[in-house]
């Protein structure tokens, strides 16, 4: 099974002046965080400093720390846990190490004698499905079969009692409810909501990619094939979807929603089994959080705003890892707050804060059970049933694509992400083979962003909206498509630009219309874009507004008050 192993070997112990010389080092926060936890302060005494430095210490770290060119620092995950972002001497890739109470409390010659204890009350313990109910469960055995006093009052040896000391009393409580309900060594990485995706490609360190440090290395380590094969089955029955000979290939759910793709065996993967997981993504980043990270400009969130608030029809295209989501996740916020939205996915991504909120998700059916899959199609069909004014698809990629353009024509709001690298790209895949979207309907979509994750001029990686596209009509005779580019990229500089300032399509022939422009005075409709700039930027800058739902709430507000 998988090993944690320290990128460091541990020092010797330090004595109480060593460690109070080397406390009075760390930062006030750092000191305040060893106050809370024990086995933080024996990782820090077991650490290399005169080799690595004192490390910094966050309680939230900004995502400024990802330009650093020296990453020393620990951080707060949840559950009490902490990370440290360990430097890599060599400079090829820094270290994610998961600080826990078992990290420099060794117990595995403990272990399987508590083990054996446990065995007998593993029906007690299968029969409890509530999380909350069986920890409690565990705990009341441990302290049953664990002792910290190896003596009663009349001297004689506690009977039948494991003897350990207070430290690791704490490292067993945490290393039998982290597997026993938790996914085990893995726990850690699911707990750290800065992690992206969590990799497996055979023997040797997990990586995971990081919101902030992008790919780093983990201290999970398989040792060898039969290793990595053994935590493939073990996770396969975990989460209900047994992986075998038969069946080497897995995709499921977590239950906190991330999604994970299991390969199992020698025979189709030539490093051996291998997993993904998906991390299932907190709270959205919200669109003002993007303009921070330079994704999109004020002025391009205020034209969004224009369209989503009037149920134009959007894609957001680009590859793989590119932030599709995320951008879609985003600008949902502009959805008037009234609307009923349902959103349909293979695996729940799209979040949206409107409380009128039909969440869908396709089933796959194991087995012989004939007729129990639910795909894209009937639950796009479904979906025209139930009178939404946006229907958000989490990413169209075969036929569901003719029911979502047949929404449209029937006046529904529909959104999605798709794959395609341009807009001539992604009509090329909608009128082919398999989709054959007839050319004649792709006029029904309005708006496609593309998205790209992009090397910037100073040579850092970053996610632009590479550019805003106005979907304008189809002709037949020179069966050719015309669109307008709004908004596009200027990779020299990594500024945008407005080409479609005062000849915008959507803005003169559509938006200006829906609210009750008269033609002579369109282009006034470019003076609310403007407006609504500047609202979007005093909010953020003035007023620090960056939170998602905070974001939504104070537009909903502003709608009622007729100030948008």
């Amino acid at each position: 099974m998988a090993q944690s192993v320290l990128p460091f070997v541990p020092g010797a112990p330090l004595a109480e002046n060593e460690w109070q010389q080397l406390r009075a080092r760390l930062s006030p926060e750092m000191q305040q965080a060893c106050d809370r936890s024990v086995f933080l302060v024996e990782y820090l005494k077991a650490l290399p400093i005169d080799e690595i430095g004192v490390p910094d210490y966050y309680d939230s770290p900004p995502r400024s720390l990802g330009g650093l060119d020296y990453r020393n620092l620990i951080y707060a995950i949840k559950e009490g846990l902490y990370v440290h972002i360990y430097p890599d001497v060599l400079g090829t890739r820094d270290h994610h190490v998961s600080i826990e109470p078992t990290s420099v409390t060794n117990i595995d010659s403990l272990m399987p004698e508590i083990d054996q204890k446990l065995v007998a009350w593993a029906e007690d313990i299968g029969r409890i499905e509530d999380k909350e109910e069986k920890r409690a469960f565990l705990l009341k055995l441990l302290d049953h079969i664990c002792t910290t006093e190896r003596f009663v009052p009349n001297g004689k040896r506690k009977p039948d009692k494991i003897f350990v000391t207070h430290q690791q009393l704490e490292a067993v409580r945490y290393r039998v409810i982290r597997d026993k309900i938790g996914l085990g060594v893995l726990q850690p990485l699911l707990l750290d909501p800065y992690i992206e995706d969590i990799s497996c490609s055979g023997v040797g360190h997990i990586f995971v990619e990081h919101k902030i440090f992008k790919s780093v290395q983990s201290s999970i380590v398989f040792v060898d094939h039969d290793d990595v094969d053994q935590f493939a089955v073990w996770l396969g029955e975990w989460i209900k979807h047994p992986v075998t000979v038969r069946n080497p290939l897995v995709d499921a759910v977590l239950p906190d929603g991330s999604r994970i793709n299991i390969v199992y065996g020698r025979e189709i993967s030539k490093r051996g089994s291998n997993f993904t997981i998906r991390k299932a993504p907190g709270t959205p980043l919200s669109v003002l959080e993007l303009i921070e990270f330079g994704t999109l400009t004020y002025m391009m969130a205020a034209y969004l705003s224009l369209m989503l608030e009037n149920g134009l029809n959007t894609f957001v295209v680009g590859a793989t890892a590119s932030g599709k989501t995320t951008l879609l996740n985003a600008v949902t916020t502009f959805i008037r707050p009234e609307a009923k939205i349902v959103t349909i996915e293979d695996t729940p991504e799209v979040q949206v804060p409107h409380k009128n909120w039909v969440q869908e998700s396709t089933r796959h059916g194991g087995g012989d059970q004939k007729g129990s899959d639910v795909g894209m199609f009937e639950l796009l069909k479904a979906a025209l049933r139930q009178r939404p004014e946006m229907i958000i698809v989490g990413e169209i990629r075969s036929v569901e694509a003719v029911v979502a353009f047949q929404a449209m024509q029937t006046g529904h709001g529909v959104m999605s992400t798709f794959h395609a690298a341009t807009v001539e790209k992604l009509i090329q895949r909608l009128t082919g083979d398999p989709i054959n979207i007839p050319k004649t309907y792709i006029d029904n979509l309005n708006l496609v962003l593309i998205q790209q994750a992009v090397r910037l001029p100073n040579g850092k990686g970053a996610r632009r909206v590479m550019s805003i596209n106005e979907i304008i009509g189809y002709d037949p005779v020179s069966e050719s498509f015309s669109f307008l580019e709004a908004f596009r990229w200027n990779a020299a500089n990594d500024t945008f630009e407005f080409p479609g300032y005062m000849n915008s399509y959507l803005l003169e022939q559509i938006i200006a219309v829906k609210r009750g422009i008269p033609p002579h005075k369109r282009k006034a409709v470019y003076d609310e874009v403007k407006r609504r700039a500047t609202i979007l930027e005093k909010l953020h800058k003035e007023k620090g507004v960056k939170d998602y739902h905070e974001l939504f709430q104070i537009l909903t507000e502003a709608r009622k008050q007729n100030l948008l």
